[in-house]
């Protein structure tokens, strides 16, 4: 496998260097983050790929609103499923749509009874915009079955941070537009503790997820 195990320090590194992606509504991102350098001096870990976290994230104790209106508690509600989360927005011009469809392609290839065993969550960090009537159509043209959640953008940004996503506020530029930032990584969650154990950054394929699912499933990480 050409995964890298971290320590804990060193995955909260990364992922707070590789967490903030900004971009209005009309335009791509910004700068290409920084490398991350290994602790024994490589370079960072093949981004086409996932870490194995040393010391995985608590799932954020958040309760929004989901795409039917309902009110959705993220650890009661995904408990004991195999979760990916990802913090991003409808209006987003590429890097979500991406993400979401290369975690979509991946899902249809499980058989029925491993989906019914996963759980793909997305919460939008623009909340104003991605209400649930705008967001559940979004999702459901990636996954039907896919999960997006919608509220309160001062909890979805404490909900970001306890897993090192640095969410900005969405803003109107001088020309009108909407800047709107977005994740940069995928939290994989395991059925048996319910913590992240994988980390995925925004380099990831359809192809690592077809491979990874199967396992994050079993409960096992790649």
């Amino acid at each position: 496998m050409n995964l890298r195990h971290t320590s804990a320090a060193l995955a909260f590194s990364l992922a707070t260097v590789l967490t903030l992606a900004a971009c209005g509504s009309d335009s791509g991102d910004g700068d290409e983050p920084a490398a991350v350098v290994q602790q024994d001096g490589s370079d960072a870990p093949d981004p086409a790929a996932g870490t194995v976290l040393d010391t995985p994230f608590d799932k954020p104790a958040v309760t929004l609103t989901d795409t039917d209106g309902e009110t959705f508690d993220l650890v009661e509600d995904t408990s004991g499923y195999a979760t990916l989360l990802y913090f991003g927005y409808t209006n987003c011009p590429d890097v979500c749509p991406l993400t979401m469809s290369n975690i979509a392609n991946a899902a249809a290839e499980l058989d029925e009874e491993q989906r019914e065993r996963l759980r793909v969550v997305m919460i939008t960090s623009d909340p104003e915009r991605d209400t649930p009537e705008s967001l559940g159509p979004w999702l459901a043209a990636q996954d039907p079955e896919f999960i997006g959640l919608t509220g309160d953008f001062g909890e979805i940004q404490t909900a970001a941070r306890s897993l090192g996503v640095l969410l900005e506020e969405p803003y109107e530029d001088e020309d009108g537009s909407v800047i709107s930032s977005h994740g940069a990584q995928v939290l994989a969650f395991l059925p048996g503790d319910d913590k992240a154990h994988v980390l995925y950054t925004e380099g990831v394929t359809t192809e690592t997820f077809e491979r990874d699912l199967p396992l994050l499933i079993e409960g096992e990480t790649p």
